[in-house]
């Protein structure tokens, strides 16, 4: 079965940068690190561009913990996913924050349509983090998509 949210071999630079950081942040033989390890101050030209998702289970729900100016939606600072309203770049952002969990691994949304971020559209990466047991958080980064 296709990955719904396969990575693409390729990510744009600032992406691919923060899925470096990511891995970087590995202890040992883990496959993803702990949310408490990240700190969105070791991207400091990303940080416009990065967002941070906080991840509940029973029910599974996400919350907006911290959105990069550069994204918009400050207001929606707080809010769950489910009770947000949200514009692009945030198109399908509930459904990618499952597949990331599901997946236990990396994912990434590419819009191909003109956006706020260009004509070519936005590419937006979800990266697990590990905590209290189960994947607690979900780092992210989007960016305009390149050639």
């Amino acid at each position: 079965m296709k990955h719904p949210y396969a990575v693409p071999a390729r990510l744009p630079p600032g992406l691919d940068r923060v899925l470096g950081y990511w891995k970087s942040l590995l202890r040992g033989s883990a496959e993803m690190p702990f949310w408490d390890d990240a700190k969105l101050t070791d991207l400091p030209d990303l940080l416009d561009r990065t967002l941070l998702i906080d991840v509940f289970d029973r029910p599974e729900r996400f919350r907006l913990n911290s959105v990069g100016a550069g994204l918009g939606q400050q207001t929606q600072i707080g809010r769950f996913l489910d009770e947000a309203d949200l514009d692009a770049p945030f198109d399908f952002l509930a459904s990618q924050c499952s597949a990331t969990v599901e997946a236990a691994a990396a994912t990434c949304y590419v819009a191909t349509d003109a956006s706020p971020f260009g004509d070519r559209g936005f590419a937006r990466l979800l990266l697990p983090m590990w905590g209290e047991g189960r994947i607690g958080m979900l780092l992210g980064a989007v960016e305009a998509r390149s050639r």
